[in-house]
């Protein structure tokens, strides 16, 4: 892959999924961290936890991501010192869509999805482009093998348009685990066809209880 010599991003791969329920989200990403066809390392973690049940998966240049999350975190540090508690999952989406937009002439090449529980305990997942723009939406995809996976989440999930009026829930209508078995089985189907995606399957699990991990083997080719 040839670039120009002023060109200043990298992209490192990977994937990033969430599923919001109707009192539970699923945040997952795989583990590895790769340069064209060279393996950095095959045990990342891609996601970041960032405030009372709320979660941030991340893929693009690593070093954007790491400089978004570090800002995010300080940013939410900040609000639970002048308002004595966590910020809520959909004003840290509001934060992120403000933090992407005030360096939109030279972006963070990161593309995010955002996942949590709202304040009435409902899932949320909200998904953005590389300047701010953001959705909420039942389900969401990004990184290098979204491509692959959003045409199944779109099949086995059909999420309403957000055009329709009087407005849809747009959480999904799967348990909690049946959401994480479509989870498992959308990103065994990627890591066959997209090669910056792979090693491991990092799970993260958000519900009223809290929030719990879980880790399944991918491919390693």
């Amino acid at each position: 892959m040839s670039r120009r010599g002023d060109w200043v991003y990298e992209n490192n791969g990977g994937t990033c999924v969430a599923i919001a329920g109707a009192d539970y989200c699923v945040v997952a990403a795989d583990t590895r961290l790769s340069v064209g066809y060279s393996i950095l390392t095959r045990d990342h973690s891609k996601i970041c936890d960032l405030a009372d049940k709320c979660v941030l998966a991340s893929s693009g240049f690593q070093g954007d991501i790491k400089a978004l999350h570090k800002n995010l975190a300080a940013r939410e540090l900040l609000y639970q010192h002048q308002h004595n508690k966590r910020m809520s999952c959909p004003a840290m989406a509001q934060l992120l869509s403000n933090t992407l937009y005030y360096k939109r002439f030279f972006p963070y090449y990161a593309f995010n999805v955002l996942g949590g529980l709202d304040s009435e305990g409902k899932g949320c997942v909200f998904t953005y482009d590389a300047v701010g723009s953001y959705e909420r939406t039942g389900y969401s995809a990004q990184g290098t093998g979204s491509s692959l996976i959003m045409p199944v989440l779109d099949n086995q999930l059909k999420s309403p348009s957000p055009l329709l009026l009087p407005a849809r829930d747009a959480v999904t209508p799967l348990s909690e685990s049946e959401a994480v078995d479509l989870v498992k089985d959308v990103f065994a189907s990627a890591t066959e066809r997209d090669i910056y995606t792979g090693d491991k399957l990092e799970i993260v699990v958000i519900n009223k209880a809290g929030t719990k991990r879980e880790y399944i083997d991918l491919r390693k080719d």
